[in-house]
């Protein structure tokens, strides 16, 4: 299992689909070698340095946080049932009910479709709150996502980054 890192009233809590295999037996996010998250979070301004991700619980002290929507780690998200989306999705509203963060940023967009019951979604801040969190779909970065260069990632964490940055 791989541990949340999270706490209240966080700036943007960021929801991966379910851990890999590799994050789950180091029990670090994100921390597969071709996962591009951390360099995409600092290139895209939300940390001052690429943070390794040994040292993901770092994250906290910026006003962010980790989660993922499913516990059970695969190799690739779409190994995944409907029942494991349909069976986390009360879990996760009380995850979201006690936190409270400012923004729940799914990366990808098969979390936030399985709990949503939205057929089409569309990249960026979505319509509708969740549990009065405002929603952010961003692209996945895991490196299996190939539809999505390292450039065109940064740009789509980037316009959540500048909106955090203007409220501040």
């Amino acid at each position: 299992m791989l541990t949340d890192i999270i706490a209240k009233d966080l700036k943007v809590l960021f929801c991966g689909i379910n851990p890999g295999l590799k994050s789950a037996s180091d029990g670090h996010h994100f921390s597969g070698r071709s996962n591009r998250f951390w360099k995409v979070l600092h290139q895209a301004g939300f940390t001052p340095h690429q943070i390794e991700p040994e040292n993901d619980f770092i994250i906290l002290e910026l006003g962010y946080g980790l989660t993922t929507a499913v516990a059970r780690p695969t190799t690739r998200a779409d190994e995944l049932s409907k029942e494991e989306f349909r069976d986390s999705i009360q879990i996760f509203k009380n995850k979201i009910n006690q936190f409270q963060p400012q923004y729940i940023a799914f990366l990808g967009k098969a979390a936030y479709k399985a709990f949503s019951g939205k057929k089409q979604i569309l990249w960026g801040l979505q319509e509708e709150d969740f549990c009065g969190s405002k929603v952010w779909v961003l692209p996945n970065p895991s490196g299996l996502n190939r539809g999505f260069s390292i450039d065109d990632l940064i740009t789509h964490y980037s316009e959540l980054y500048l909106v955090i940055a203007n409220q501040a």
